[in-house]
Formats: C-alpha cells, structure tokens, sequence
C-alpha cells in the first residue's frame, strides 16, 4: 500500500507569456485548447536523477522510512540521465541507498502506473517488503521550441510514492494496461536509438525532439482511457459510483474533461493541475496524487482511480485504495 508520496517542481515557471514571445501563440489560444497556464523548466545543471531524489527523499520522508531501507527502486522515465546506466541508479546513490535493486521502465507517460503495478506484483509475490517508484521527466530538453504544436504542452518534474507490503491490507485493487505498437508513428522520438543512431544528419533533420500527431493522439486518449478506466473498476468489483477520486494524467484539459463525463464524474473528484504543471508525462500522476494529499483532497480510506495515456501508444487505469 502507498505509505508515503513526494513531488518536486523546479523553480524556474515558463508562462504562456512567455511563449507567446518565442513562437506564433497565444495565452488564449493555449488555455482554450490544453488548459495549460505555466510550466515548470528545470535548471541547465539539474538532471532527471537531481529532480528524483528531491521527489524521493520527500516521499522517504512523509512514510517515515530510512532512505538505507529501501529494497527496491523503479523509475518511470523516458529520458533519464544517460542511455545506461539507469537512472534509479543515479538515484539510489543521491538518496544513500546500497541495499535496493534499481531499474527503468519507459512506458512514456504510461511509466509510472506501469512502474507502480510492477512493484506491486514483486512485493506481493514475497520478494521485496517495500519499494520506491518514482514517475519523471525533462521533456523541455527533448521539446522543439519553434513547434507551436508542441513547446506549449510539456513542463519537467519528479513525483515518488512509497509502497510498502501490509499484512491484510491490499492497496492495489485492480489494473488495466495496454499497448498498441501500430500506433508509433502519432507520437514518437527518433534520434539517438540503434535506428536512428547520433549522427550530424539525425541533428540537422531534428531527430532529437520529440514529434507528435496531436489531432490523432487526442482522438486515442479520448477512447482509451475512459475505457481503460471503466475496465479497472470492474476488475476491481466496483461502479464507478465507487470511486471516491480521480487522478489522470495531466495532458489536455479537454481530454480530462471528455473522460470524467464518461465516468459521470463531476469536477470536485477530479484532480486537475494541468494549468500550473503542463504534461510532465510520467510524472503527471504521482505529482497530483501528492498534491491531493497533501492539500487534504485525497484521504486516508478514499478509493482512487488513476488513468494514463502516452507514446506508444500505451494506456492503463488503475484503483487504489489509499
């Protein structure tokens, strides 16, 4: 079960002002189609592991737990610190851990509820009593800031929960992941893979920046999730009556919007931070969660329905009981 949760945030907040003086934008023209009023920017010597063990350590620190304690570390991300090694790794040494075993998982925007699944599945099969799994991202380092299409959306930031294995109690109700690889091709990053290695050509023709089919994407999330969601709650043996709040991922207001009239859920249970932290991707969701709780929205008892979906394509839900 979720025993504690942190986030972090760099300082630096990139407005829609400001946008509107490097590309053709506008702050109308952003809110109306994203909802996004700011995002946060990470500092030029800060990399995806300073971020996370910031997130980790809060966490580490609200569970009560020694950081010497942890068995086992999962990082949702995809664009870590370096190709190897893994960032949980990175991670690991700046919060003073040698104990846990650490690795990344790249679902995209998927990579935390992915993550979190995961190292449910090991505590519960006796392998490891507790875990940390952190969603994060520097998208703003991959982002083409001439794309008007795609500067305005991404923000950077770290969110960490810590699970640990309770006796009778199950966190974790139920789940429902998916993937569709036929997808590829609406939301992707081409450089710097066996593909598509370094290369001046792979520079010049920006294969570093991340590219995306906005229209088409939207489209599939509209779908899915809701779906997604849907699914989980019936595994989980519930009705989405059931369902006390709702966490998804931080990607397009509409998006939000058009998935909570699916569940018939009106906006107090919703969480929305859209507006202050853009997509952060894989770090959307446990962001919020720590947001929610720490503002008192999400409570002890509260059954909670996370819903994602990212590159890949992939999507999931899941329900938790907090």
């Amino acid at each position: 079960m979720v025993v504690g949760t942190g986030h972090y945030l760099p300082e630096r907040v990139l407005t829609n002002a400001d946008l509107e003086k490097m590309v053709d934008t506008s702050d109308e023209w952003i809110t109306t189609r994203t909802g996004i009023k700011e995002r946060h920017f990470a500092a030029s010597d800060e990399a995806t592991s300073d971020l996370s063990a910031i997130a980790a350590l809060r966490a580490l620190d609200d569970a009560n737990v020694d950081p010497e304690e942890i068995e086992l570390i999962i990082t949702g991300t995809i664009n870590g610190d370096m190709k190897f090694p893994a960032t949980s790794i990175f991670i690991q040494e700046k919060i003073g851990n040698k104990k846990a075993v650490g690795f990344d998982l790249a679902g995209a925007c998927c990579g935390f509820l992915y993550s979190m699944v995961t190292a449910d599945a090991l505590i519960g099969a006796g392998g490891f009593n507790n875990a940390l799994v952190i969603g994060t991202e520097i998208l703003t380092r991959v982002t083409d800031w001439t794309d008007r299409g795609t500067c305005i959306l991404f923000g950077d930031g770290s969110g960490s929960v810590v699970l640990k294995k309770t006796d009778g109690i199950k966190g974790l109700l139920a789940s429902d992941l998916h993937s569709d690889g036929s997808t590829t091709q609406l939301l992707y990053f081409l450089g710097e893979g066996t593909k598509y290695p370094t290369s001046k050509q792979t520079i010049d023709e920006g294969y570093h920046f991340l590219r995306m089919k906005g229209n088409e994407v939207f489209k599939h999330a509209v779908i899915q999730m809701a779906n997604s969601s849907l699914a989980a709650i019936e595994k989980a043996g519930l009705k989405p009556s059931d369902i006390d709040l709702l966490i998804p991922h931080q990607a397009n207001i509409r998006i939000i919007d058009a998935t909570a009239k699916r569940l018939n859920f009106d906006h107090d249970r919703v969480v929305i931070n859209i507006d202050q932290t853009g997509n952060t991707s894989s770090a959307a969701i446990p962001i919020a969660m720590d947001q929610a709780i720490k503002s008192g929205r999400m409570e002890k008892g509260m059954t909670v329905l996370m819903a994602v979906f990212g590159a890949g394509l992939t999507w999931g839900a899941a329900v938790l009981k907090y």
